[in-house]
Formats: C-alpha cells, sequence, structure tokens
C-alpha cells in the first residue's frame, strides 16, 4: 500500500503530464496536495508545484488560489536582481498586479513592485517627491485606459478642430513618459485605448471623425508613431477584441469596484503584461519544436507518402494545416528558431518538404531536424545540444497527448501547450501562450535561422578536420568592432538580456538604461560583428565596462554561444586591453557572477590570462594589468572596421 507522500506525489505526476481539460476537475485535488506538501515539506516544496500550474487558460478563482502557494515563497519582491515595476493606473490595479505577480513567480521571475493610488497615475510621474522617486523604478506600466483620456471630442467638431485636440492630448500622454524616463531612465509600458461597443453614430462612426470610436483609433494610431524607443505599446485594445467586448466591458465591474474590465478577463490581461515584461529582460522563449504527422499535415507520411498527406486547398483540413505552417513560418521570419522532433524515419519524415510545392515550411526553414524512434524528451535535450540552447527556451508543439504528458514529465523545463483535435484551432492554441513576446526587430531577427544552419556547417567542417588552427584559418573570419550606438542598440539590449550561458554577470539592462550607458562619459562600450565564408553571423559580442580609479572595470562581457572556440574570445580581450591603454587604464578588471546556467564561463578571465584577486562569497574579482610586455593573444581574426 502506498504511502500518503507517494499517492501525493503520484497526483501531482499525473496531474501535471495531463492537458487543462484533464487537469481542471482535479484542481481541488491539486490544491488539497499543495497544501498537504505545503504542510509537510514547506512553502518551498508547494511553490516548486504550484508555479507548474499556472496558466493563462485558468479562471479568475484558480488563479488566486494558485497565489496563496506562490506570494510567501518571495520569487516577487526583495531580492538583489530584482527587476523594480511600478503598476499605475486609472482604474484600480489590485487584482491586476495579484496576477502579474503570479505569472511573475510562476515564471521565476523576480520583481518589487511599486503600485500607485487609484487614478493617480499623472500626480505619480509628474509631481517632485512622489514614491516613485525612492522606489527607483526600471519599468512603469501605465495600467490606463479610453476613461483616462482628458480631451474628447463634441459630436459637431469637425475634421481640423479634432485633429487639434488629439494633437493636445498625444502631447499630455508624451509628457508622461518623457517625465518618466528623464526622471528614472525607465521602460515605459504604455496601454493604447480600447473601444467599447455601443456607439452613438452607428457603423458611420468609421468616417466620422467626431465619433468616439474613431477619434480613439486616431490616438492609437498617433500613439504607435509618436512613442519614443524606450515606449513598450501593450495593445489593450487587441486583449479586449479577443475577450470579447461584452465580457471586458461588463460595466458592473467598472460602476462598483473601478476594475478595468471584467473579472474574468483579468487573468488574460495580467498574461498578457506579463509577457511584454519577460520579453523586455530577454526571457521570451526562443525555439518552436514541431511534431510532423498530424501537426503540420493530416495522417501518417509513412503509410499515406508525400502525396497521401492532408494538407493544401480543397478541404478544410488541409487549409487548416496550411495556416498553422504559414503562422509558424512566420514567427520563423520574425526570428523564432524552428525545429523538427518527430517520431520516423528521417527519409519519410523529409519526403514532403522535399516533394509538396504546397508545403509552406521548407526544410531550409528549419534549424535542427531530429527524425528517430528515440523518446522526445531526450531528441528534445539532443536539439538543446546541438542549437547550444537551454531547454526552457523552448516550446514543444504535438498533436498527440501521450506525447505531451511524456515530455512534461522528462522534461519540464519545455513549455508544452494543449493543442486541440481540430487544426483549425492549432494558430489560436500556440498563441494564446505568448510564449514568442518581442519588444523590438532587428535585421539579426530576421537572419536568425540563417545563423544557426550557416553554424551547423560550420561544425560539420570543424568535425572533418584534424587540425584545428588550419579550420579557423580557413574561415576566413572578419570583425567588425563599434560602439553601442542608435544603429546597434536594440540588438545589443536583446543580446545582453537573453544571453545567460556566455554571461559573466548576468546583468539585465532595459533599453532606456542602455541608451544611457551609450552616451554616459563614464563608460566604455565595445561590438562585435562577425563575417566569415560561410556568411554573416551579426552582432555576437558585447562588452559594458567603466572606467574606476585608473582602472576599467568591464560590468558586463555577453557573446553568443554559436560561436565559441573560434578565437573571439581572444580578439576580444586584445581590444579590451588596447581601449583600456588609449584611456590611460593600468588594467582590466573582471568579475564572475556564477548562476545556475553560466558555468562554461567559469574560467574565462583566468584562460585570457587575468589573475584573481579576491573573492566576494561565491563571486571571483580578476584584474589584468596592461604594461607594454602584455603580448596580444593569438586568432585568426581580421580586424575590419574600428568606429570610435
Amino acid at each position: 500500500m502506498m504511502t500518503d507522500d507517494q499517492q501525493r506525489n503520484e497526483f501531482l505526476e499525473t496531474y501535471f503530464q495531463a492537458d487543462a481539460s484533464v487537469r481542471q476537475p482535479k484542481f481541488v485535488g491539486l490544491l488539497q496536495s499543495l497544501k498537504s506538501l505545503s504542510d509537510v515539506q514547506g512553502e518551498d516544496a508547494a511553490a516548486t508545484w504550484a508555479k507548474r500550474a499556472v496558466s493563462p487558460v485558468l479562471d479568475y478563482s484558480s488563479l488566486m488560489k494558485l497565489r496563496r502557494f506562490l506570494m510567501p515563497k518571495k520569487v516577487v519582491g526583495g531580492a538583489g536582481n530584482a527587476l523594480r515595476l511600478a503598476i499605475l493606473g486609472g482604474p484600480t490595479t489590485t487584482q491586476l498586479r495579484q496576477f502579474i505577480e503570479v505569472f511573475l513567480a510562476a515564471e521565476g521571475m523576480s520583481a518589487e513592485i511599486y503600485e500607485g493610488d487609484y487614478g493617480l497615475f499623472r500626480q505619480e510621474i509628474l509631481a517632485p517627491g512622489s514614491g516613485l522617486d525612492e522606489f527607483q523604478p526600471q519599468v512603469i506600466f501605465l495600467a490606463t485606459g479610453a476613461r483616462d483620456v482628458s480631451r474628447m471630442p463634441s459630436i459637431e467638431m469637425g475634421e481640423e478642430a479634432v485633429s487639434e485636440l488629439a494633437s493636445a492630448e498625444l502631447d499630455d500622454w508624451s509628457l508622461l513618459w518623457e517625465t518618466a524616463n528623464a526622471k528614472w531612465n525607465a521602460t515605459v509600458i504604455l496601454n493604447n485605448f480600447e473601444i467599447a461597443p455601443g456607439s452613438v453614430m452607428g457603423h458611420y462612426r468609421l468616417r466620422y471623425p467626431a465619433a468616439r470610436e474613431h477619434y480613439l483609433e486616431r490616438l492609437n494610431k498617433m500613439m504607435a508613431d509618436r512613442a519614443a524607443a524606450y515606449v513598450v505599446l501593450h495593445d489593450l485594445q487587441g486583449l479586449a477584441a479577443e475577450a470579447g467586448a461584452r465580457s471586458w466591458f461588463d460595466p458592473r465591474f467598472y460602476l462598483e469596484f473601478k476594475m478595468p474590465c471584467g473579472a474574468e478577463c483579468l487573468g488574460a490581461y495580467a498574461h498578457s503584461v506579463f509577457s511584454l515584461l519577460r520579453a523586455v529582460v530577454g526571457k521570451s522563449k526562443k525555439v518552436l519544436v514541431l511534431d510532423l504527422d498530424n501537426t503540420l499535415w493530416g495522417g501518417v507520411v509513412a503509410d499515406l507518402g508525400a502525396g497521401g498527406i492532408r494538407l493544401g486547398q480543397g478541404s478544410g483540413e488541409g487549409e487548416a494545416f496550411l495556416a498553422f505552417q504559414n503562422y509558424v513560418k512566420e514567427l520563423q521570419r520574425r526570428g523564432v528558431l524552428l525545429a523538427v522532433c518527430s517520431k520516423n524515419d528521417d527519409a519519410n519524415a523529409r519526403e514532403p518538404f522535399e516533394k509538396r510545392p504546397d508545403m509552406i515550411l521548407k526544410l531550409n526553414d528549419v534549424s535542427c531536424f531530429v527524425a528517430n524512434w528515440e523518446n522526445k524528451a531526450d531528441n528534445l535535450r539532443s536539439i538543446a545540444d546541438r542549437l547550444e540552447l537551454k531547454l526552457d527556451a523552448f516550446v514543444f508543439v504535438d498533436d498527440n497527448p501521450a506525447e505531451r504528458a511524456i515530455v512534461r514529465q522528462f522534461a519540464p523545463e519545455v513549455a508544452v501547450p494543449d493543442m486541440p483535435e481540430d487544426a483549425a484551432g492549432y494558430v489560436h492554441a500556440l498563441a494564446l501562450h505568448r510564449y514568442f513576446e518581442t519588444v523590438a526587430f532587428t535585421r539579426e531577427d530576421t537572419a536568425r535561422s540563417r545563423y544557426y544552419s550557416e553554424n551547423a556547417q560550420r561544425k560539420e567542417m570543424a568535425s572533418r578536420s584534424t587540425d584545428l588552427n588550419s579550420f579557423l584559418a580557413s574561415l576566413g573570419m572578419r570583425m567588425k568592432v563599434d560602439t553601442v550606438n542608435e544603429l546597434n542598440i536594440e540588438r545589443v539590449t536583446q543580446l545582453v538580456n537573453k544571453s545567460n550561458q556566455f554571461n559573466l554577470t548576468t546583468r539585465r539592462y532595459t533599453l532606456a538604461q542602455m541608451r544611457e550607458i551609450s552616451r554616459s562619459p563614464e563608460w566604455l562600450t565595445l561590438t562585435f560583428s562577425l563575417k566569415d565564408n560561410l556568411g554573416d553571423n551579426g552582432l555576437i559580442g558585447v562588452i559594458l565596462a567603466h572606467k574606476r580609479e585608473g582602472s576599467m572595470a568591464v560590468d558586463t562581457w555577453v557573446m553568443s554561444c554559436r560561436v565559441l572556440q573560434r578565437g573571439v574570445e581572444h580578439f576580444a580581450r586584445n581590444e579590451l586591453v588596447e581601449l583600456a591603454r588609449k584611456r590611460g587604464c593600468h588594467s582590466v578588471l573582471g568579475t564572475y557572477i556564477p548562476t545556475p546556467k553560466n558555468g562554461m564561463v567559469k574560467d574565462h578571465f583566468a584562460r585570457l590570462g587575468f589573475v584573481q584577486t579576491g573573492a566576494d562569497g561565491d563571486c571571483t574579482l580578476w584584474s589584468l594589468q596592461v604594461d607594454p610586455l602584455l603580448k596580444p593573444l593569438d586568432h585568426f581574426i581580421v580586424r575590419e572596421v574600428t568606429n570610435e
């Protein structure tokens, strides 16, 4: 007979392997198990399981009940690297803030949250001596909406008067984000304006400038055009449309409680804001891993052949798979890496890509293709090794609930969304979780899949070479060295915030903070962009340093893992030394702050000739003396351009 502990653990394992539809009737049992676990093993153990239960599909009551097991753990609040987030609202923000905390805790994101008083968002930002001055927020979320618009047109106004009114209104909102950035160097997440149903102008509102709906649409467009780079727009209007206008604009909740939307919409609202926060700090998912049979096409290709699978025009099912492929293709074009993980013979798995002209996805869209008969959890680890990424950057999509259960059990770091039986629902099922939210879009994003494919070719060349130096010389590597500037700052911020493995300190900076660093005379910045005979790797390294009493202290040193073991570290060290010499620094100081993910650079400074000078807990301190006898390290990279 099983003990109580064994029964509880078996229940939890089974619960978390299942899809939401199976979990729902067992939710009370989950709460009982979490309470029992907390009593026996402590809050830590219960919180570890509770965070796996958090999902945007949960209702208001379920999220609140899970919150009890998450908040005592202070995953949100107070940690040294915690994101300082201010939430300022026109309506009440208490429940919205609580749900944002739940999603942050579930992701393991540490945050210290300042919540402004009801309706005082303008005073908090504009008035001197507000609580924000002491809090010094890194991110400010303005949880405002159409009710917070100060100037609304009267129905008889003409186009010119409405245009002037809208400009004056946007001037007020611009003042808010400009002041927030000037005072605290904060990134501002700003709602656009949601548009309620019930127009007095009916359908004529589409053509009448003074109609409330027409005016709010104008403001939304102007806001998108005028918002500064440090402003992240949150599409509240789109969110309300997704939720359904009658649910979102249920008047009871505003009239009685001043809530921003219907209670059952608050979870989706909080999750949407959370997804932007995750993107701001560089924790959005990076890789979409796809099954094939009945996921990208209908039927089993080994049984039906490429010509027999259900795909393409002429049937609703075939068109549904095309629609899903098109959505995935757009994600790939935007910079999301694609991988295939299929239980199949490799030749059969590739056949539709090679023979079906109506396949939207092509083999060269896929950065890693794995088709065999091994279990998919192990294959996902193999894909992660090949791409040199961690499993927590992965999203796995498979039509088969048994395969989803296996991955959830044996690779719990991987995000595994529920998928409906009908392929027509695949796009919504994946989009619902906002895994791949972004706050910037750069040239490197569009080329990311090519970078990884070319890197695979380099690895293949290296595996065939018996002489590493000859291989490196044959690549014909050329490096462009630059500073952080307006042309590369979005990519720099992205790289700093997303890099976990080759990251000496794992310090994160918002776009606004990075812009301040780039402009400060106290900071020294280097960026590295690598090309070789196989292609352009793009911007692959960043060093941020500042002068300190005659020394140059390295604050941040990150590199893309796809360029490891090619001499880039040696090249960057030489550049760092030369920069120190030019600025009259007698030494370069380094710090290594260990994290669960950056063990690969534990000996980075030692390998580059630095000497350890001390330690602060787990952190180690390093120094390299810059004297005339210090020789450059060897590498096979030609310096292309210096822009100083």
